[in-house]
């Protein structure tokens, strides 16, 4: 079929749904749309069977709905209306939770369904993980069934009138407002993890207004509530009633005379005010102490584990990540494993601290060489097997820092975006090594211009992957740690090393790796020093969350493109 998706912008959900469709044979088109009138643009721009929006703000207009079938995805249960709802959710401790994929019509949220899925709420769960894990599994399958049975021309959607209807506001400041005298860690937490990444809590702290990204549990420091303890991997430490809290990015609100700001590490945001405020960090020993980045070991096998908020690596952190690395290299192990439990692998450089950076084109150059020498180290790794898992998405210099690994193991809801192109760069981190090494160069060159999102089946398919795990979000880390220990169990390390070994060595002589590295900084340089680059305003637009230039062609261009349908939906 042809279908056009439609979404308020190209998003975590809305590129998975688009890989799935069209890895299954579907000609798919996308359309970015805020408002009516840009939503029928898509709609006349991409004459389709069906539309689809599997995340969209604002309402499908009345005469597009004549014309077409529009299917929504919500992310509630049947029944379940409202803006706020997964908020509602976690804010309400729910257990289970679910996706509907109901028809649009005049009322939000109302209309028949087409498809819906449930799945548990794993406990201390954050939105943003939970929307991109759980979330974004059951709304794939809810919209393949959907698909699936308005083509078979046979299926009627079931209304609503029968349900229940639980319709929900807004989940407005007052309502997620934290009081820090009395509200114990519990409460904390969960006010939090419901806005983490989108919209936080607005709160006072430090003599401003700040909204509140993210936070974890600390086990140890105590101290008046409210006031800040410590600092620790650019998160602040801030006791409750009963215990203290880990935030990891604060967002300065807009005031009168300052617009508002953007998610950064909540120790750099605050500019000078944490003067007095002492480092503390996790006790090596404490394995329940927070930290985004943390050694495990079990066996022969190793396990580096970071994570980082919405994927982004800045320079202190790419930083720390290399010491990490550096260090577990030095351990007995003969595999290591490199990677989170859950949600993003990596997006490569933090265009947030970038761009608040005094001079943005410096802090971009020192964060791409930090970046190039975490790549490099994991390239030059000869002693023992390196695993990139990736247990969510990665994209840029994440997905190719996981390329530098010699296995890709990754969980079938991963999308990888293997490319610079939209943020207007050439690329480093040795991409013009290990892309072409894994797909051959025209393919490369294919996926560098392309600039599409892959699923994990597909990237499987190209060879940018050497296994896919089909398991829940909260399976992949076990499931990853089993079959690395298969690994050293039935697989003869020692050769394998060896071959390893001998094949560095062999493109180091036909090409050193440090000849890729200056050819791409050289590029990269060129870009960060030009005040006119597109970059500095796809960047700037990008983390202020503003419509970045030329969006709307790029994704025409995009649904220009032909794929190929993976040969496993065919079987």
């Amino acid at each position: 079929m042809r279908i056009l998706l439609v979404a308020s912008a190209f998003n975590s959900l809305t590129q998975r749904v688009f890989t799935e469709l069209v890895d299954r044979g579907h000609t798919v088109a996308v359309g970015v749309a805020d408002d009516e009138a840009a939503l029928r643009a898509a709609v006349y721009r991409h004459p389709a069977d069906l539309v689809v929006a599997p995340m969209l703000r604002t309402a499908i207009p009345r005469d597009v709905r004549a014309r077409h079938t529009c299917l929504v995805v919500h992310p509630g249960p049947p029944g379940d209306r409202g803006p706020s709802s997964l908020d509602w959710a976690l804010h309400t401790d729910a257990r289970e939770w679910g996706v509907t994929v109901l028809q649009a019509e005049e009322e939000m949220d109302a209309g028949p369904v087409w498809a819906d899925a449930a799945f548990t709420v794993p406990e201390g769960v954050a939105k943003s993980d939970l929307y991109r894990g759980e979330v974004t599994d059951a709304a794939v399958r809810a919209v393949l069934l959907a698909v699936e049975r308005y083509d078979s021309g046979e299926w009627l959607p079931r209304p609503q009138d029968g349900l229940p209807a639980r319709v929900r506001p807004y989940l407005s400041q007052d309502v997620r407002r934290i009081d820090w005298r009395t509200q114990p860690t519990a409460s904390v937490l969960r006010a939090l993890r419901a806005a983490d990444s989108w919209p936080g809590v607005r709160d006072e702290l430090l003599g401003c207004a700040w909204f509140l990204h993210g936070g974890h549990a600390e086990d140890r420091l105590r101290g008046t509530p409210g006031e800040v303890l410590a600092t620790r991997n650019g998160a602040i430490c801030r006791a409750t009633a009963d215990g203290a809290v880990w935030i990891p990015e604060l967002r300065r609100c807009r005031t009168e005379t300052t617009p508002p700001g953007i998610k950064l590490p909540a120790a750099l945001a605050p500019a000078g005010r944490l003067s007095g405020v002492p480092d503390v960090p996790a006790p090596p020993d404490h394995r329940s102490a927070w930290s985004d980045i943390r050694y495990t070991e079990r066996g022969e096998v190793g396990f580096l584990r970071f994570r980082f908020p919405g994927g982004a690596m800045s320079t202190e952190q790419c930083r720390r990540l290399l010491r990490a690395y550096r260090l577990a290299r030095e351990r007995p192990v003969s595999v290591l494993v490199l990677g989170g439990e859950r949600d993003f692998f990596s997006n490569g450089i933090h265009l947030g601290v970038i761009e608040a950076a005094p001079d943005p084109a410096a802090e971009s150059w020192a964060n791409i060489v930090a970046m190039d020498d975490l790549v490099e180290e994991v390239l030059t790794t000869t002693d023992r097997l390196v695993v990139a898992a990736l247990a969510g998405n990665a994209a840029a210099g994440g997905a190719m820092l996981a390329l530098a690994a010699d296995e890709v193991w990754c969980r079938d809801g991963a999308v990888l975006n293997p490319h610079y192109r939209l943020m207007g760069l050439y690329g480093s981190e040795y991409w013009t090594y290990t892309l072409p090494r894994r797909v051959g160069a025209e393919q490369a060159r294919a996926l560098m211009d392309e600039a599409a999102p892959l699923s994990a089946a597909r990237a499987l398919s190209l060879g940018l992957a050497d296994r896919v795990l089909p398991v829940a979000p909260g399976e992949f880390a076990g499931a990853v740690a089993a079959l690395a220990a298969d690994v050293v169990r039935h697989t003869d390390v020692p050769a394998r090393v060896a071959r390893k070994k001998a094949e560095r060595e062999r493109d180091e002589a036909a090409r050193p790796l440090a000849a890729h590295r200056a050819d791409e900084l050289a590029r990269m340089h060129a870009t960060f020093f030009a005040p006119d680059a597109p970059y500095h305003a796809l960047r700037s637009a990008f983390v202020r969350k503003r419509p970045m230039p030329g969006t709307a062609e790029r994704l025409d261009e995009l649904s220009r493109l032909r794929f190929r349908p993976l040969g496993r939906w065919a079987d």
